[in-house]
């Protein structure tokens, strides 16, 4: 069925989401409109919009959201912008949004379609009246050659259009030799070769093909893909337009996060201003080479970060995760080849192919080459987004760039939700390096710091993470699904019920999580809750069965 889904919704438009169609619809009209335009059942489309959080009639009830993402969670701010929120709207009109990518400040919330943080919630009378705006945040890069935070790659369209002319008198071939010299792999945690990808794409003989941007990797803690997509959306979009030269496609779809509402009007803008340039649209630089792309809109999905899901969430079917093989190389959105890259990898190409393969391996350890951002939360002295090279020890990252903490941290988990969760002794011996991260028993996946000081349950911590993975689980396999859902009953009657839980039963949930689960987000969870059992043993011990 689901098959038939995507084919029935590609043949009747595949250059804009029904997804975004879905979105917008009001009425059971419109939606009946679209079920009977499409040839699909009333059912697919209910089920479709019954899925994310944004479409919910509660939650566009609200009037205002605040953030409940990890960092800000540790961070203990969110009980006062609650309160604060409350006594201006009403508590029953505020809601919640999972990581507004403001870790760096805390004291996260969304108010009429915009975020804000630190001190903003101060301001509260002034943002009402429009007289307040959020202000901006820098970056800094600590690598010898910043190819991402910096604008020495290019930083106006005619840098664009210059870097495009030169590739389109290259040979594909050569393009992507470059890539692959360069050692270039996935920035959202597997890690996989984007050479290697482009290619494999490019060989298949089916058409039409597609790429497309995963910028709904919504890891809380990570604010990485709202840097480059708001004040280095050119990269991004570089990237996209030579992957579609490369592998032959003339359809492009990026999909951000709605908790991201300045990242989506800022590379809505942008792509507008290319097909002003004759940068995008029908014969690019009159090479007969044809390609654009359409923003879609996230709507409170952070399975949508998971490729397949993504997929199913443009083409209009439910979010599930699908099983793979067959690969979205092979068969993608509407079942034809398609390119899946996250934001940060994407944005690497065009340094690479300006600067050349060579000069982007020269960094790094041999393994793990390039640049990579990382995300440090507010309980670093000093917080934001940093460029640094792969392989930098976690030391110099922590006391040198991060300034050291401005709290006792016990641990830290690294690589959101699914990432592990680190003790501060161990990560000072580590390096930014995805196979040291492995070997150690973690993930490094956007490099995202979340603090857990010494002051909160490491039990709560555990309890949150699971009752994080219930909320956002597709439903589609039940070790993920059902699994979550008995680890936070676990950890809750402990807490609250003193119910103690036995250490042979949570140790087997944890298994079957991880053996069963169809994707990361089930069969990830378990890293971090065995890091804590492992890590954290003092603070379990009083809760289990003897």
């Amino acid at each position: 069925m689901s098959r038939n889904i995507s084919l029935l919704s590609g043949k009747k438009d595949d250059k804009n989401s029904l997804f975004g169609k879905i979105a917008v619809s009001q009425s059971e009209t419109s939606d009946n409109q679209l079920a009977s335009e499409y040839n699909m059942g009333i059912s697919t489309i209910h089920s479709t919009k019954s899925f994310y959080d944004f479409l919910s009639e509660d939650f566009k009830s609200k009037k205002a959201y605040v953030c409940s993402g990890s960092a800000c969670l540790c961070r203990g701010t969110q009980d006062a912008v609650i309160d604060k929120l409350s006594d201006k709207f009403g508590a029953e009109n505020i809601g919640e949004m999972i990581c507004l990518g403001r870790c760096y400040e805390n004291s996260a919330f969304n108010y009429n379609g915009e975020n804000y943080s630190g001190d903003d919630i101060n301001k509260l009378d002034q943002i009402i009246a429009g007289k307040h705006t959020s202000p901006a945040y820098t970056m800094k890069s600590f690598s010898n050659t910043s190819f991402l935070v910096e604008d020495q790659v290019f930083s106006t369209y005619d840098d664009f259009k210059d870097l495009l002319q030169v590739c389109f008198a290259a040979e594909k071939a050569d393009l992507i030799a470059t890539l692959k010299e360069s050692g270039l792999r996935g920035r959202g945690g597997a890690g996989f070769p984007t050479g290697m990808k482009w290619e494999f794409c490019q060989a298949q003989e089916a058409s039409p093909k597609y790429v497309l941007c995963n910028a709904d990797e919504g890891d809380p803690g990570a604010f990485s893909d709202r840097y480059l997509l708001e004040e280095q959306p050119l990269k991004v979009l570089f990237g996209m337009v030579i992957c579609a030269y490369i592998i032959g496609s003339k359809q492009g779809f990026l999909y951000i996060r709605g908790e991201y509402p300045e990242s989506i009007s800022i590379t809505n803008d942008t792509l507008a201003k290319l097909r002003e340039s004759g940068l995008l649209g029908e014969n690019i630089l009159g090479t007969g080479f044809d390609f654009d792309m359409n923003v879609v809109e996230g709507q409170g999905a952070y399975i949508c970060g998971e490729e397949t899901a993504m997929i199913a969430s443009i083409e209009g079917r439910r979010p599930e995760v699908d099983v793979r093989p067959p690969f979205p190389v092979v068969e993608g959105l509407y079942k034809k080849p398609t390119v899946v890259n996250n934001v940060e990898s994407l944005a690497a190409v065009a340094a690479i192919f300006k600067l050349g393969g060579e000069t982007y391996k020269k960094i790094g350890n041999g393994r793990s080459l390039g640049t990579k951002l990382i995300s440090l939360d507010g309980y670093f002295n000093n917080p934001g987004l940093y460029e640094v090279d792969m392989g930098t020890p976690m030391s110099f990252i922590i006391d040198e760039i991060g300034g050291g903490f401005n709290d006792t941290i016990k641990a830290i988990q690294i690589g959101g939700p699914l990432g592990g969760v680190v003790p501060v002794d161990i990560l000072r011996t580590l390096t930014l390096d995805f196979e040291v991260f492995s070997e150690g028993g973690f993930l490094l996946g956007h490099a995202s710091f979340v603090c857990i000081p010494q002051s909160f349950s490491a039990v709560e911590y555990a309890k949150h993470l699971f009752a994080f993975t219930a909320h956002e689980s597709c439903g589609k396999c039940f070790p993920c699904r059902l699994g979550a859902t008995r680890g936070k009953e676990m950890l809750e009657s402990a807490l609250e019920k003193d119910q103690k839980f036995s250490e042979e039963l949570i140790n087997d949930l944890l298994e079957t999580m991880e053996v069963g689960s169809l994707c990361a987000l089930g069969g990830g969870l378990p890293l971090a809750i065995k890091n804590l059992l492992e890590h954290c043993a003092d603070e379990f011990e009083p809760l289990m069965e003897k």
